[in-house]
């Protein structure tokens, strides 16, 4: 069984928006400025008010890695890991599917998808799409 990720009160809606097939992010209502990993103040201004946007899920690949260590039962081949630039200014950690390598994935053009694991688990991926 896969592993969910810990969720708080602060992240609870992002995870929910995931289970939605939705990728939240986090405006400040104060200044405007998006921020992940979601939280409560804004590092900005320091205002507690916020409201969830729907992202639009595109963006690019800023940093790529495979984790080979620790090997995890789960995944069937060592996992691309991938930090992706979201159109909107942000930035979001998950892994790349459908390649075998993380070579040549810098700057690629992705798209957020969405798998579904047991446990009723679903989390955000990312696809290389054509620019």
């Amino acid at each position: 069984m896969r592993l969910a990720p810990s969720t708080s009160p602060d992240t609870q809606f992002f995870w929910d928006g995931v289970r939605e097939r939705r990728l939240l992010v986090q405006p400040c209502d104060g200044c405007g400025a998006l921020r992940h990993p979601p939280r409560p103040m804004c590092p900005r201004c320091h205002s507690l008010a916020w409201t969830a946007i729907e992202s639009a899920g595109r963006g690019r690949v800023l940093s790529a890695v495979v984790m080979r260590h620790p090997q995890y039962p789960w995944f069937e081949t060592d996992p691309v890991v991938v930090l992706v630039e979201l159109d909107e200014g942000w930035r979001l950690v998950a892994n790349l599917v459908d390649v075998d390598s993380a070579d040549d994935v810098m700057g690629a053009a992705v798209e957020v998808g969405y798998e579904d694991f047991e446990g009723d688990l679903t989390l955000p991926v990312f696809r290389v799409v054509a620019p």
